[in-house]
């Protein structure tokens, strides 16, 4: 056997797994170059910067649920009650409101629901074993029903200006939006604790083998419940920053958010099945979908379009990855057989 066939087949499985994550990064980040050139070049309206600052503000609550997502998903869950989440927060925050409470006392409220919404799909996943897919898509509607039962039709509007100014504006006379300067912090700290802390390492290897992160002492259950609340508060915290940035709070704000969510993660090379992917990718993902849903608006491209659009991508983001991975497969198979074929046989010199 060759050293290059020796090296290759020692080569251990985490390093292949960041090799294959960091080829599918580099598609994704070519991918989204490229749009961004042909968008600037060739697209009417989209390098001035009201509409960056536009897409900025429409890609940030993908972006924020984007983050705890990530790390749900690589532990080998899912959740598809963000959207209605976010709506829920954002109706409780109307209602409040409208009762007269301060919204100093209000968004700290709704952040503590986000933790309770995170916390009953965690326990229902971790304590009676249900499939997180199954639970949050029961979730999803639940949410979104007592989100409808609290504030009904109304749409609340009247919210203090100068939180609707860092909803909605920009800094200075630049197209970054105020909101986005915690969205970098979150996400600074997010990529820390997913690629740099023990944490991180534990929900790969819970993705990875929920098995074998057992018999390595990591607390699973718990873990994931951890992952299922921060899911719940980032969301929570989004329909806050929904309701802001566009100046109304109603029972249907974010409807079909987690589409795009999950469309955008796994579109940033996150294994639907867990243990692999990274955060730089599925901020990735988020631009690129953000991007072209931005540039489809501007080409007058039908809201069901871009539906259609977003459901073809997740196909693909789901597909594209194993597809790859069967290939990789099979060429490894191929030239092992061939190493084995040509190599002599003992005592044949």
């Amino acid at each position: 056997m060759s050293d290059t066939t020796k090296n290759a087949s020692a080569r251990p499985p985490a390093l292949a797994r960041l090799g294959q994550a960091v080829r599918w990064d580099t598609a994704v980040g070519a991918l989204l170059l490229t749009l961004l050139i042909c968008s600037f070049s060739f697209v009417d309206n989209f390098g001035n910067a009201l509409n960056l600052s536009f897409l900025i503000g429409n890609t940030l609550p993908i972006a924020l649920i984007a983050l705890p997502m990530t790390m749900l998903v690589v532990s080998g869950e899912v959740d598809l009650s963000v959207g209605s989440t976010a709506g829920l927060s954002g109706a409780v925050m109307g209602a409040l409101w409208n009762n007269g409470m301060a919204i100093e006392t209000i968004i700290p409220l709704c952040l503590v629901l986000g933790v309770v919404c995170g916390l009953v799909n965690g326990l229902l996943v971790t304590r009676l074993g249900l499939p997180s897919l199954a639970v949050t898509i029961g979730t999803m509607a639940a949410y979104r029903g007592i989100a409808q039962i609290i504030l009904g039709s109304d749409s609340v509007t009247d919210f203090p200006t100068q939180y609707l100014d860092f909803g909605a504006g920009r800094i200075g006379d630049t197209f970054v939006p105020y909101a986005a300067i915690p969205f970098v912090v979150l996400l600074a700290v997010a990529v820390l604790v997913l690629h740099a802390t023990p944490v991180g390492r534990s929900l790969f290897a819970t993705g990875s083998s929920e098995d074998a992160a057992r018999f390595a002492g990591i607390r699973v259950k718990r873990l994931k419940l951890s992952m299922f609340v921060t899911t719940g508060v980032i969301s929570s915290l989004t329909g806050v920053f929904w309701a802001l940035h566009y100046a109304s709070a109603r029972y249907d704000n974010a409807t079909g958010l987690e589409l795009s969510v999950i469309a955008a993660v796994l579109l940033g090379g996150i294994d639907f099945d867990g243990g692999k992917g990274t955060l730089g990718g599925a901020i990735a993902g988020v631009l690129l979908l953000g991007t072209l849903q931005n540039v489809m608006s501007l080409v007058n491209v039908s809201a069901q379009s871009q539906i259609v659009v977003t459901g073809i991508l997740l196909v693909i983001s789901v597909l594209a990855p194993r597809a790859g991975r069967q290939v990789a497969q099979a060429r490894a198979r191929r030239k092992t057989a061939s190493a084995t074929a040509v190599e002599p046989a003992p005592g044949i010199s």
